[in-house]
Formats: structure tokens, C-alpha cells, sequence
């Protein structure tokens, strides 16, 4: 005997399943080349492919993206490239992989300053470059990028390389306000401050101040509030100093970006755009700021309470696309001082 309540309940279980493949077919996928560890933006891609269904493809690396991306040439599977610095994508955009991102929705997000004026690039994210700080050695609450050359921090300060991007932005931004031959100038005050040649990366410049080394270091916003909640091994350094907005003299504190990029020959280039105009939605943009210690581009997203410790940022106005002009003249001069040296 034929149990037609079970068909008809099979029947329907096969048009519901039908219809989810279907629709995942027909919202299909975008690839992602990301400059960020994959564990760190993973949840991000989880929340965008539930709201939307559309699968992401990841490629995850720390260097060499952009010319991977031109040897594909129209080959090339990415979408989407993520970015960890205005160098990274200022060095995208230079190897012609890049395609205006055309969207409504981008330019009335992201502000100005954040974006790049021919639409190649877009900010998702901000760090700031800060001091950390001794709590035993250092009494002041307040620092300008400028003090740091001045004699009174004369074997006192700890940074990583000149020539790595995040304080090749720096330089540049300084370069940028000021011209070249101030920045020379500048450049070799801080060498002349430093405890020891430059070394290591950020965290490494929150060790050495913690075991007196020196009483300042150099590093980006997130890498504090990382080792504070997410690494018991390097708590320690975070508790021995304290994170100091510095400041330009007259401006405000420097900052980079995390950048979005549409790729040239993007071969789900619709699903590209939804990616990106998703990322700086508010429920990623809040993401962002709780998982990754970031401040949001977004006006009217919360800080993470951590950074928010920090103090209110006041990020300079200096256009990120100025910053990104003069990274190759900042360079040369790290280079003419011998600040690696």
C-alpha cells in the first residue's frame, strides 16, 4: 500500500533541497586573495556567505599577492583583494591588477580621506601608529611624532625596520606634511634616540621597553590589545607599558588602513562589489572592530573597549592617498640616513 502522506513529504523535502541549490548556483561564489590570516577574517566571510549565500573562496599569503594576481593576467581567479596597509595596496594599484570600484554605497560610507580618488582602493578598517609606552619610566601622557627626534629620548626608543610598511608610512605621512629635506632631518633624530638597531616587529618593540631596554617602542594599536587578551605569553609586555596617542604638531594621529580592492579581470566581479559594499556594512564593520582590535571606517560603529582604553582617536587629516605618494621618497630617505644601520 502506497503511503502518500510519505511522498508528499518527500516531495516536498526535494523541492526545498532544490531550491537551496538552485539558489546557491545562482548566487555562486567570489574568491578572495587576502594579505590577512585566513583564522582572523574567517568569521567575517562565515557571516557574509549566511546573509547572502554566496560561497568565498579564500587565498591567503604575506607577500607577493599583487604579482601573483598580474602573472594569472586575465587568468586570474581573484575577485577581491584584502590589503593590511596602504603599501600593500598602493603596490596592488602600481601592478595594474586593480579596477575602479563603482558603488554608491562605498563612497557614501567610507569617508574621502579613506578612499582613493580614482576609486581603485577603499578602507575597511584603521590602525593607528602609537607609542607603548614604560608605566614605570615615562610620566607624560602625551607625545608628538615630532618629539621623537629630539634629544631627550636619546637611547630610549625601539622600533623594527624603517623600511617595513607600517613605518614606511609613517615616514611617508611625515614626508608628506613637511618635504623631503625636513624629513631627512627628522629621520635622523630617531635614529640617533634608538636603544638599538632595529629589530623585530611590534610586539617585539613592547617586549624590550618591558625589559628595559628602552622606554618607548613603536607599534600599530591591535598589536597591544593582542597581546593583552589573546596571548598569556606576551600579557606581561602589554602590562608593563601603556599605549600613547601621539599626535602631528597642529594635526592628529597617523593611521593606515585596511584596504579592499576589485581585481582587473574579476570573474565575479557583481559578487566583488557585494563583498566589498558588505565589508563595511555595520555588522562587519563591528566585527572588525571586537575580532581584529580596529577602528571602524564606519561613523557611528563602537569601538572595541580595549582600544577604546586608548583614549579618543583623533586620526589626521592628511588624505591616505598623500601618504601613498610619498612612500617611495620615504623609503630613499631610511635608506640615505642609514636608519636600519
Amino acid at each position: 500500500m502506497i503511503n502518500f502522506r510519505v511522498l508528499a513529504a518527500s516531495a516536498a523535502v526535494l523541492r526545498l533541497t532544490t531550491s537551496f541549490v538552485s539558489e546557491a548556483a545562482a548566487n555562486g561564489e567570489v574568491n578572495v586573495y587576502t594579505y590577512r590570516e585566513t583564522k582572523l577574517i574567517q568569521p567575517l566571510f562565515d557571516a557574509f556567505s549566511k546573509d547572502t549565500g554566496i560561497k568565498v573562496n579564500v587565498v591567503s599569503a604575506s607577500s607577493g599577492l599583487e604579482q601573483r594576481m598580474k602573472a594569472e593576467g586575465a587568468n586570474s581567479p581573484a575577485d577581491v583583494l584584502l590589503t593590511v596597509d596602504i603599501g600593500r595596496i598602493d603596490e596592488a594599484v602600481q601592478a595594474g591588477v586593480t579596477q575602479p570600484i563603482k558603488s554608491e554605497v562605498v563612497e557614501k560610507v567610507v569617508p574621502a580621506q579613506y578612499r582613493d580618488p580614482d576609486g581603485q582602493w577603499a578602507g575597511i578598517s584603521m590602525r593607528a601608529r602609537v607609542i607603548y609606552a614604560s608605566k614605570d619610566r615615562v610620566k607624560q601622557d602625551k607625545i608628538t611624532y615630532e618629539e621623537l627626534a629630539d634629544p631627550k629620548w636619546k637611547g630610549k626608543i625601539c622600533i623594527r625596520s624603517g623600511q617595513h610598511i607600517y613605518n614606511n608610512a609613517l615616514f611617508a605621512a611625515y614626508t608628506a606634511k613637511y618635504g623631503e629635506a625636513k624629513a631627512e632631518e627628522w629621520l635622523r633624530g630617531v635614529k640617533a634616540n634608538l636603544a638599538q638597531k632595529p629589530s623585530g616587529g611590534d610586539r617585539e618593540a613592547a617586549r624590550d621597553v618591558a625589559a628595559g631596554k628602552c622606554d618607548i617602542g613603536i607599534g600599530n594599536t591591535y598589536y597591544w590589545a593582542l597581546m593583552m587578551n589573546n596571548d598569556p605569553e606576551k600579557k606581561p609586555w602589554a602590562e608593563a607599558t601603556r599605549v600613547i596617542l601621539p599626535t602631528f604638531e597642529g594635526g592628529g594621529t597617523h593611521v593606515n588602513l585596511s584596504g579592499v580592492l576589485l581585481a582587473k579581470h574579476a570573474p565575479n566581479k557583481a559578487n566583488g562589489i557585494k563583498l566589498i559594499e558588505w565589508l563595511v556594512s555595520e555588522q562587519a564593520q563591528q566585527l572588525y572592530a571586537d575580532q581584529n582590535y580596529e577602528y571602524p571606517v564606519r561613523a557611528g560603529v563602537a569601538v572595541n573597549p580595549t582600544i577604546a582604553g586608548y583614549g579618543k582617536l583623533s586620526p589626521d587629516p592628511l588624505p591616505i592617498a598623500k601618504i601613498a605618494a610619498n612612500r617611495k621618497a620615504a623609503a630613499s630617505l631610511a635608506d640615505k640616513v642609514g636608519f636600519d644601520n
